[in-house]
């Protein structure tokens, strides 16, 4: 029972420090990276999150299988159950270090992702986590000794069959990866499909993009059926656009003054929705004489998609006070009819 004592105390040290370390020395280095502010220290210290603790608890272990095995050093099942355990805790933190660089590999992939306007963070965030966690645990079989040379020959073989098991998953998989690389939609985008469906683009994971409608719903879009899509990219090639606003005014307005009033009005409603926008200038062009107006169109500029409503909104109001202010007329429908009354006299003729 005495030769217990021993490793139990390095068990319960390991326990205890690890408990100490996450507590005092993860708090620590928490408000250190707040104050500092050092670009990326906080993907560090999410990547550290509990292995402190793991990593104390698997050198207490560790130090109790040595001690155990040192008080009775000749009893070879001793030795070989304590060679077991030393693999298994080696195990244990060679994946925990593979965990830490998986996690600080997707940090700063994200990292760099979101610095790029555009590019998916999640997709490619999870394509390098699993990439490091499938090195690492190649690294790890071959420390241990295991010859990985008939594992890999095995995956491809058999990776053949799971790609064809897996075909709508990969399909979805390279798709995504395709989009990104392509740079026609990215994250933020305002896409219209062709079935009708538009919104912002919010996020491209491994299996699908999700797409966030103006009236807040969700369309999630397979990555697969994205690509061979047929859509418009209103972010492209700039997120500016010309708003297009038709109207009329009657017959007897004078267009030169109808062209000068419209064209200040819209670069007065540019100025207050865009006042960055300096380079362009609002115009008009008159279209046709439709039946009972001349008809015009008014292009105007606005930062982006979601702009042109409240840009429309406006212009109408201000456009509708600032006619009324100049006597110019807004026609309506309006359709004369003219009838002709046929009156018809019946002759009585008398017969006798």
């Amino acid at each position: 029972m005495i030769e217990w004592i021993l490793p139990f105390g390095f068990i319960l040290a390991g326990l205890l420090a690890g408990v100490v370390g996450e507590k005092i020395i993860g708090k620590q280095l928490k408000e250190f990276v707040v104050q500092k502010q050092i670009p990326g220290a906080e993907i560090l210290v999410s990547s550290l999150h509990r292995m402190i603790f793991l990593w104390c608890v698997l050198a207490g272990f560790f130090a109790a299988i040595l001690s155990y095995s040192s008080v009775k050093p000749n009893l070879a099942s001793i030795e070989k159950v304590a060679e077991i355990l030393q693999q298994i805790v080696t195990i244990a933190f060679l994946f925990s270090v593979t965990l830490v660089f998986a996690r600080l590999t997707a940090g700063f992939a994200g990292l760099l992702t979101r610095r790029t306007e555009g590019v998916s963070t999640s997709l490619v965030s999870n394509v390098a986590k699993t990439t490091v966690i499938i090195l690492g645990t190649l690294i790890i079989l071959q420390t241990i000794g295991v010859e990985i040379t008939p594992i890999v020959t095995t995956l491809g073989i058999s990776g053949l069959a799971v790609g064809l098991a897996l075909k709508d998953t990969l399909e979805n998989l390279f798709s995504g990866l395709y989009i990104i690389i392509s740079k026609q939609v990215g994250s933020g985008d305002y896409v219209k499909l062709d079935g009708g469906n538009e919104g912002y683009v919010t996020d491209i994971n491994w299996r699908s993009t999700t797409i966030k409608e103006l009236s807040n719903n969700i369309i999630v879009v397979p990555n697969s059926k994205l690509a061979s899509a047929i859509f418009t990219n209103y972010h492209l090639p700039g997120k500016e656009i010309i708003l297009t606003i038709h109207a009329g005014v009657d017959y007897e307005s004078d267009l030169e003054l109808v062209e000068r009033v419209t064209a200040e009005l819209a670069k007065e409603v540019m100025q207050e929705i865009a006042p960055e926008i300096v380079d362009y200038e609002p115009y008009l062009r008159f279209e046709k004489f439709s039946d009972y107006s001349i008809d015009f169109a008014v292009f105007l500029q606005v930062n982006e998609f979601f702009d042109q409503r409240i840009a429309r909104h406006i212009f109408i109001k201000k456009l509708h006070k600032r006619y009324q202010q100049e006597g110019i007329k807004i026609p309506f429908p309006l359709r004369e009819l003219y009838v002709q009354e046929n009156i018809t006299k019946k002759v009585a003729l008398g017969v006798d």
